[in-house]
Parts: structure tokens; C-alpha cells; sequence
């Protein structure tokens, strides 16, 4: 069992435990416990096999949780939950999943209407009883119905995230199949959708039907959906995602590749080019239609190259124009990983991170980068500590005198400042303005009419010391809906008074979309790329984002932590 699943045990356990009403010291002790292993370095079971090593060792990890850990690696479950799910059904821990429900709302429902499933609550919401319990009332019945909504157009939907963690795991096991050649990803996850509904893995070589039946005798494999002389398909993990692994001749791969890879919108409009071109285009090959003789597939590139395009990178594959774009040859250059020279939006211990100052920046050093931002919360986040005006010129001066010990990289002092329900800034302009880089967030009253958030978001912009609008639409992926606004008419006014828009690269965010940052950047707009690291480990997640500029048609010279460490001090000095 891996951590994230591990992590995942202890964070339902405390869900139900909340939902038990038990004390709520325990209950933050098993959702602290969970946020540690999650994104801990070492595999809690290799260090559990480790008999000079103990699980207490690690900072938020007690002897109660340590207990837990070991009883789950040795049956896969723990009394404590074992106990929960006996009093209330697994389907309450789907309740939780709803907007607007939390815990004591969860609790209510089963007390007084042995609420436990989704259709349930729907029910009762139709029914206007909800409206009945203390603390609800019609326009809550109503905002759980749009809920409900919501999470059912997501159901079944993963992380783009835990979709490669699941596609890199099965590579690595299939490659290692004598005979195997290649094994790679296609469809959603090669694209970089947000969320992914499936999993698609073509393989190639003498192996490759051996391939399908090691694949269906995975330890993690559940359901095998179907297995024939080319395909497999079965449910992956606790998560119960589906993965197809297709076998194919090493002459089909680069047709496969593309017509698996999609979208399908993508697929039509190339199959319609065909056409017209004389050809006909499937997943085994291009031929001509006249004569049927194949006469190209090995190789995605010699497939777009015989009509008349220049190869498209799977993240512009939505049919937006990326064909037209290819034929005229003038798709750009798109930004790589390998271009970010800073990470300009983390936390630290001084507020709800897990990491030091420094640690933060060792950790971006190693990864190669010039500079960083240290953009801690301000004070009206006060669950997360956030600083108050003292707190913030403190904090300036520490950076500077940081600066000066030659860590090896540049630390820009930062705050994620809260925007403030009439648009104000969360901190004095005074104090802001002892930092090198403020960002400005919402994260509170986001259910405002879009005419009253577009309001907000242009009083925001008017501070003078605003650089960036930190994850500007508010959204949580499979969970929250982005608040309405006028996005255009933000962007360029963004623009005009050269305020950047953030990208941020936090798997559960992915703020902002493809299409938004073609909007954005249309209107004139710069961008930064940011993981809106809590833990050193999420640094990680700079590809994320980047695959999201991509997704978006962003060259490096639209992003502004491509720039050196000296070019960007400039930039926001100039700002």
C-alpha cells in the first residue's frame, strides 16, 4: 500500500470521525497525520520493514498514528474505521464530497433522515426538507442541488496527477517485459486534460501479448473487464480507475498513437483533411483511397507531414484551430519545463506550510532554480496563521538578510495577500509595499454574482502593489466550480496596468484552463507559473502547469519566471 492511499484512510477516518462528533483533537491528529504521509519522500512500508527505523521519527507521526500505520500494513484496514463503517454506510464518506456539506451537516441528514447516499440527498432536497434542519433553508437546498450536479459531471473523473502516477507505475511494469518495446500513454493523459476518465497504454514489440496477460496479473488489478488477443482492459487500484492496454504491430504506432491520443474532435477534423487529400486515416495507417497501399504510421510525424501539416503536440489537439494553425506553419513554440528558472507562489512554517524558509529554498535549488518567491498568507486566512502588517515587514527584512548569507538562490520576499469581499487588499499598502512580491487571492465569499466578482477583482487591480492575481477563478478541480466573472474584461484590464494572472500548477487547482489563457493572452496578458508549494515535494508539480500554458498556446515569453533572475527583479521593479 502506498502513501497516498494510506493518507487517504486516515483523512475518510477523520471525516467520519467529525461526522461521529468525536473529539476534535484526535480528529486533527489523523488529518495531519494524512497531509504529512501524502506527500512524505519514503514509502511508509519500506520503513516500516526497516527494524532501526521508526514511523514516530517522522515530524506528525505520534505512536497512536504509528499504530494505525502498522495495522493497516498488516490487513489493509484499522479498527477505528472498522468501527465507523460499521455505524455509518461507506456511501456517507460520498456525502462529504459535496459542496456545502460538511461533517455536522452529514451527521444531521443520517440522524434525522437516515440520509447515506447521493440519490438520497437529492431526494430530500426535492422534497424540500433539508430546509427543515437547523441552519438550512431554501436557497442552501438549492445551492446543494447545483451541487449535486456538479459532482455528478465529475463522477468518475480523476486528477490529470494520480492519472500519470497510475500510467507511470504500469510503463515501468510493463517495460520491463522481455520483448516489450515501447509503452506509452495516450488519450486525456497525454493531452494534459485537468481530470482524466480513463487511462490508455499502447504497446509494441514480440512481447506485447504478453504484455496484456502480465497487465490483467497486476497485484492491483480488481475487475478484469475483458481480455482479447489485442486488448485489455480492467479497474486499477483502490480508486477503481479503468486502464486499456492495447498491443500493436510496431507499423501501426504512430497511427495508434494519434487516433488513441485524440480528442476526438481533433481526429475528425484530420480524418476530413484526408479525405479531401485522397486518403483514408485510421488507427492502424494513412492509405490512399484509391488504391488502398498504405503510406504512412509508423510514425505520428510522417502521418501529419503526408497532410500537408506540421506536427501538432498533443496538448493543442482540440480542434481550436491547431490544424489550420499547422498547415500555415505558424504553431508556436510551446513553453518547456526546462524553461522556468524560478517558483514564485509557496508557503512556509510562518504560516500553513510544512517547510522552513530555507528548506523551501535548498529545495528550489537543487531543482535547478534561479530565485523564488516566499509568498506566505496574510492574516485573514487566521487558520492558516496568516501575517499581519508587523508580521509582513518582518518578514522583508529576514528575506533580505538572507539574501545576503549566498544560499545560491535569489529569494524574492512575497505575500498571497486575500482580496477582500469589496475588492480592498487584506494587508495596508504601506506594508505591502515593503515586499518585492505581492500576490492577490480569493478565497472567501466566492459565491458572489458575477457582477459583484468582476467589481471586486477591478478594485483589487488598483493597488499599486499587485503583481499577480493568484489562481484567479477560484476553482478546485472534482470539487468547486470556478466563481463567475467577467474574465475578459479582467484580463485587459490586468494587462493595462501590467498585473500578471497566475497559473497555478497545484494538481487539485490547474488555474487557469487552455482556453482562459488564450483569452488572457489575446487581451495582452503575462503569466507566471507557480505550484503554491506547501511542502518541498510540490515543487514537483511545476509540470503541471506547465502542461496547462501549453494547453493554453504559451510560448516561454509569455511566462515571467522564464526570465533570468536579473531580468525578473526588473520586470517587478518596473511594475
Amino acid at each position: 500500500m502506498e502513501n497516498r492511499e494510506i493518507a487517504r484512510m486516515l483523512s475518510e477516518t477523520a471525516d467520519l470521525m467529525e461526522v461521529a462528533g468525536e473529539d476534535a483533537f484526535r480528529v486533527r491528529s489523523y488529518r495531519n497525520a494524512a497531509s504529512v504521509i501524502e506527500s512524505y519522500p519514503e514509502q511508509l512500508l519500506d520503513i516500516l520493514k526497516d527494524p532501526e527505523r521508526k514511523l514516530t521519527d517522522i515530524p506528525g507521526i505520534g505512536k497512536g498514528i504509528a499504530g494505525v500505520i502498522a495495522e493497516i500494513a498488516e490487513r489493509g484496514s484499522f479498527t477505528r474505521r472498522d468501527e465507523l463503517l460499521a455505524k455509518y454506510p461507506p456511501t456517507a464518506l460520498e456525502l462529504l464530497r459535496i459542496p456545502g456539506l460538511g461533517p455536522k451537516s452529514v451527521s444531521l441528514l443520517f440522524e434525522h433522515f437516515r440520509v447515506s447516499t447521493i440519490d438520497d440527498l437529492e431526494r430530500i432536497c426535492r422534497e424540500q426538507k433539508l430546509r427543515t434542519l437547523p441552519r438550512m433553508g431554501p436557497k442552501h437546498e438549492e445551492k446543494i442541488l447545483k451541487a449535486l450536479q456538479q459532482y455528478r459531471r465529475s463522477a468518475g473523473r480523476f486528477l490529470l496527477s494520480f492519472g500519470q502516477s497510475v500510467a507511470d507505475e504500469l510503463i515501468a511494469y510493463l517495460s520491463a517485459i522481455e520483448g516489450v518495446e515501447k509503452v506509452n500513454a495516450a488519450g486525456s493523459l497525454r493531452r494534459g486534460k485537468e481530470t482524466i476518465g480513463d487511462i490508455d497504454l499502447l504497446v509494441t514489440g514480440p512481447g506485447a501479448a504478453t504484455a496484456l496477460d502480465r497487465f490483467i496479473s497486476h497485484p492491483k488489478i480488481g475487475d478484469v473487464l475483458g481480455k482479447g488477443a489485442n486488448k485489455a482492459s480492467a479497474r486499477f487500484g483502490m480508486e477503481g480507475i479503468q486502464v486499456d492496454v492495447r498491443a500493436l504491430p510496431a507499423e501501426s504506432y504512430g497511427a495508434a498513437m494519434q487516433y488513441f491520443t485524440g480528442s476526438k474532435e481533433h481526429n475528425v477534423a484530420l480524418r476530413s483533411r484526408a479525405l479531401k487529400m485522397g486518403y483514408t486515416l485510421n488507427e492502424y495507417e494513412l492509405a490512399r483511397l484509391e488504391d488502398n497501399v498504405r503510406v504512412a504510421g509508423t510514425a505520428e510525424e510522417e502521418i501529419y507531414e503526408t497532410l500537408g501539416l506540421a506536427w501538432i503536440p498533443p496538448e493543442l489537439r482540440e480542434n481550436n484551430g491547431e490544424i489550420e494553425a499547422a498547415a500555415e506553419r505558424r504553431l508556436p513554440k510551446l513553453i518547456e519545463l526546462s524553461d522556468i528558472r524560478g517558483d514564485l507562489h509557496m508557503h512556509t512554517q510562518e504560516s500553513d506550510g510544512r517547510a522552513t524558509l530555507r528548506e523551501m529554498a535548498e529545495a528550489a535549488r537543487r531543482l535547478g532554480y534561479e530565485y523564488i518567491a516566499i509568498t506566505d498568507h496574510s492574516k485573514a486566512l487566521a487558520m492558516a496563521n496568516g501575517l499581519d502588517e508587523r508580521r509582513t515587514v518582518e518578514f522583508a527584512k529576514q528575506v533580505r538578510a538572507i539574501n545576503k548569507d549566498g544560499l545560491g538562490i535569489r529569494i524574492f520576499s512575497g505575500l498571497e495577500c486575500d482580496i477582500r469581499r469589496d475588492g480592498s487588499m487584506d494587508l495596508s499598502e504601506d506594508a505591502l509595499a515593503e515586499l518585492d512580491f505581492v500576490i492577490g487571492s480569493v478565497h472567501s465569499y466566492m459565491n458572489l454574482e458575477p457582477n459583484e466578482m468582476t467589481d471586486r477583482l477591478l478594485r483589487a487591480l488598483e493597488s499599486p502593489s499587485l503583481r499577480v492575481i493568484g489562481h484567479p477563478t477560484g476553482r478546485m478541480l472534482l470539487h468547486r466550480e470556478g466563481f463567475g466573472f467577467d474574465f475578459e474584461r479582467i484580463a485587459e484590464e490586468a494587462a493595462r496596468r501590467g498585473v500578471w494572472m497566475e497559473i497555478n500548477a497545484s494538481p487539485e487547482r490547474l488555474d487557469l484552463a487552455g482556453m482562459q489563457l488564450r483569452i488572457a493572452k489575446s487581451k495582452g496578458c503575462r503569466f507566471t507559473i507557480s505550484t503554491d508549494a506547501h511542502h518541498p515535494q510540490h515543487l514537483l508539480n511545476m509540470r503541471w502547469g506547465v502542461l496547462m500554458a501549453r494547453r493554453g498556446w504559451l510560448t516561454a515569453s509569455d511566462v515571467m519566471n522564464t526570465r533570468s533572475a536579473a531580468e525578473f527583479a526588473a520586470a517587478i521593479s518596473r511594475n
